[in-house]
């Protein structure tokens, strides 16, 4: 069983800590520590908080190596896709010649940055940039020839 030993001054800051921080996870593991600080035991902590005894434990050697900034410290994991380095010319590039399919912009990023991602992760990446996706325009089934014409040229002349 691990000992450490608590000052008055370190319990009343665990207190308000475990009561108003604002992120749930620094609450709960500041609680765990006050509770052992009034000396319950760990089974008695870990019924009463809802954590098992492992996570118990890397809490208190959390407190036990860097005391209260310790248990403050959020560290998540969030992955950055390496698709990121190249976000600025990828912007520019869509902006100016804007791709016509996902798999035409999944070539173009293929080529310009020498990373493969499927056409899922490149729509999600186009998302993230800002670019919304183009629907493409049809010609009116039931419309006049005359003016099916008219706007065929219209929209070639465009391109």
């Amino acid at each position: 069983m691990l000992k450490i030993n608590f000052s008055e001054e370190e319990i009343s800051q665990l207190r308000q800590e475990h009561l108003e921080h604002e992120h749930s996870r620094v609450r709960r593991r500041c609680e765990v520590v006050y509770l052992k600080s009034l000396e319950f035991s760990h089974q008695d902590i870990g019924r009463l908080v809802g954590v098992s005894q492992p996570t118990l434990r890397s809490y208190m050697n959390m407190y036990k190596n860097g005391g209260i900034e310790k248990l403050k410290e959020l560290n998540f994991y969030r992955p950055v896709s390496k698709l990121e380095v190249h976000r600025e010319k990828l912007k520019t590039e869509f902006t100016s010649n804007p791709p016509k399919s996902v798999n035409e912009a999944m070539k173009r990023i293929e080529k310009l940055t020498g990373i493969l991602r499927s056409p899922t992760q490149v729509r999600q990446f186009i998302k993230r940039l800002g670019l919304k996706r183009l629907k493409v325009g049809q010609i009116p089934a039931k419309a006049d020839p005359e003016k099916q014409k008219f706007f065929s040229k219209k929209n070639l002349n465009l391109a």
